[in-house]
């Protein structure tokens, strides 16, 4: 009992995903000595849900992965394992023998009606009622911390990332841009089909007179257009692709490694998809979309402030558009900026 509490002090100690998991696959092994431990992070996506293994303990010894940037190179389809996709199915935690005399449970945490987490055991066959009882309690524990974080995290109305959390997000994957860099590698979490120059690129999305709605219909409304807009959000982006609500009517994506024509196919899809929602009351709302290439040595203000430069430029040229920074610098309709580390970006 007293190692337990000791895990469990540990795992509450930690704000990060990435530690959080560490912590919780520390505990498995030390307290049920199971045969292997897998961490999955779930995403459901508008086509299927997809499973990224963060953390875990197998024959090959411990693994752990950034629980906030999935490598699509450990990523899989649900229907590639028939426990884990009846678990799905099923909202709770499922149990096969196996040819061996142990068994596999797989665990689910459940948000929004949907596994954001499942954890995989493989267990001896004399595990002991009394185990049994504990692990359910661990289990239960993560599931409970893991929501303490997702609202620490998320935007309370849409459920997407807040802001807050969006310079640690950004630093992370800035510094992972910047390790490629320095090691001469782009490295293999690129889109399917990309290129050796594909980036990443961040978005700034603003709902075209958001006011007016507010004004006209009353803010009740006006926040049901801003959960229905998260909702199509969603639905357009790829599971990988970060997505923050910012405040007010104002979004930002941060999209994964892939070359500008294929991030404008992307978000011409989510403002396409918007336009075309009916919202209650109301009928249609626009978007309009600055993005631009994020930078190795950026800071968050940079890309923040050159996404910013073009989304404005789309809502003087008539709103419900699209426009890309480095396009707009290569034609001369906009002035690049200056970086803060004194370096003019050239394009």
């Amino acid at each position: 009992m007293l190692d337990l509490i000791n895990h469990v002090v540990k795992i509450s100690a930690r704000r990060d995903r990435t530690e959080i998991n560490s912590a919780m696959v520390d505990a498995l092994t030390a307290l049920f000595h199971p045969l292997r431990v897998t961490i999955y992070r779930c995403y459901t996506g508008r086509n299927k849900a997809v499973f990224f293994p963060c953390a875990g303990f197998g024959p090959n010894g411990p693994f752990l992965r950034n629980a906030y940037l999935p490598d699509r190179q450990h990523c899989h389809g649900i229907e590639q394992d028939a426990l884990l996709q009846r678990c799905r199915q099923e909202a709770s935690a499922v149990l096969e023998r196996l040819d061996d005399g142990s068994h596999r449970i797989v665990f689910p945490i459940i948000r929004r009606e949907e596994p954001s987490y499942m954890i995989d055991l493989v267990l001896r066959d004399e595990f002991s009622a009394d185990q049994r009882v504990a692990l359910m309690g661990l289990i239960e524990y993560f599931g409970n911390h893991i929501a303490l974080l997702d609202y620490g995290e998320g935007d309370s109305l849409t459920g997407l990332s807040s802001r807050k959390t969006f310079d640690k997000h950004l630093f992370e994957l800035l510094g992972q841009a910047a390790s490629d860099e320095l090691l001469g590698t782009s490295g293999p979490r690129r889109r399917r089909g990309g290129s050796c120059q594909a980036s990443h690129w961040l978005a700034v999305c603003d709902i075209d007179h958001f006011k007016q709605v507010n004004d006209n219909f009353g803010h009740l409304i006006g926040d049901e257009v801003l959960i229905m807009v998260a909702q199509v959000m969603r639905q357009s982006f790829r599971f990988d692709d970060q997505l923050f609500r910012f405040g007010g009517e104002e979004f930002v994506a941060v999209l994964q490694p892939t070359e500008s024509d294929c991030a404008l196919a992307t978000l011409e899809r989510f403002r396409s998809n918007v336009a075309q929602q009916v919202f209650s009351r109301i009928g249609h709302v626009t978007i309009s979309i600055g993005f631009s290439r994020l930078l190795p040595h950026d800071t968050p203000a940079d890309a923040i402030d050159r996404a910013d430069e073009a989304l404005y430029f789309a809502k003087r040229q008539g709103r419900n558009r699209i426009d890309c920074y480095e396009e707009l610098v290569a034609s001369r309709q906009l002035t690049a900026r200056e970086v803060a580390r004194g370096e003019v970006e050239l394009f």
